[in-house]
């Protein structure tokens, strides 16, 4: 059965440490890496009032386009597959959905990401993936 490996990229320098970690696992066990990025939703009452949906969701595929370009540019011509997805909502949620839709067989993610504020309030990516997360996941300092 061939293994996945669910790596979360949110273009922080934890989220490419956690992605070259996975790449030597990768290697090691002949598996293929999945890239995520999610972006936030934008799409509320108020936001709407002065940009429409489209607009949102161009501003979207483009910031993801950007991170995932960039991941990709570090892992170049590794002689590893990589697939690249994008998702639109909560990122822990949306991790947790895609591994499970995905069959992944492990998370591999960075420890903090650059919502550093917001995981003083709400709770951290990592830690909420860690919980719920049906797969083994494997946090990167």
């Amino acid at each position: 059965m061939l293994q996945r490996i669910l790596v979360p990229i949110d273009g922080s320098d934890f989220s490419l440490k956690a992605l070259k970690h996975a790449m030597e696992i990768a290697k090691a066990m002949d598996a293929e890496i999945l890239l995520l990025n999610v972006q936030y939703s934008y799409n509320t009452h108020n936001i709407n009032r002065f940009v429409s949906k489209e607009q949102v969701l161009r501003y979207q595929q483009e910031n993801a386009k950007e991170v995932l370009d960039d991941a990709l540019k570090v892992i170049e011509n590794q002689g590893v597959t990589v697939h690249t997805k994008f998702r639109i909502g909560s990122p822990d949620y949306e991790i947790v959905k895609e591994a499970k839709e995905s069959n992944v067989s492990s998370i591999i993610m960075g420890s903090r990401g650059l919502g550093a504020i917001k995981s003083k309030i709400m709770g951290s990516v990592s830690f909420n993936v860690l919980h719920v997360a049906s797969c083994p996941v494997t946090l990167v300092k």
